[in-house]
């Protein structure tokens, strides 16, 4: 299934996410800093959510309260909520 989630508080604006029983199949980050997100991107794809949630919630990005990564896990927390994974 496909998702879209809008980023608060960083660089990149957008998550477009494809997530199958409880899988990363796909991310791709609209905005921030490009190489990096590209590697998160690769290193998340077919894990399994609720372990990149548990290693990327909470990450800040220098004095930000929250980061890239940590979008990444809110979205996923998203994602469990509305589809109960």
């Amino acid at each position: 299934m496909e998702y879209i989630y809008n980023t608060t508080g960083t660089c990149s604006k957008q998550i477009q996410l494809n997530v199958e029983e409880g899988v990363i199949k796909d991310v791709q980050f609209l905005g921030g800093c490009n190489g990096n997100l590209q590697g998160i991107s690769k290193l998340v794809k077919g894990q399994k959510v609720k372990d990149i949630i548990d290693k990327l919630q909470g990450i800040k990005c220098g004095m930000k309260d929250t980061s890239c990564p940590d979008q990444l896990s809110k979205a996923l927390s998203a994602i469990i909520e509305k589809e109960s994974i």
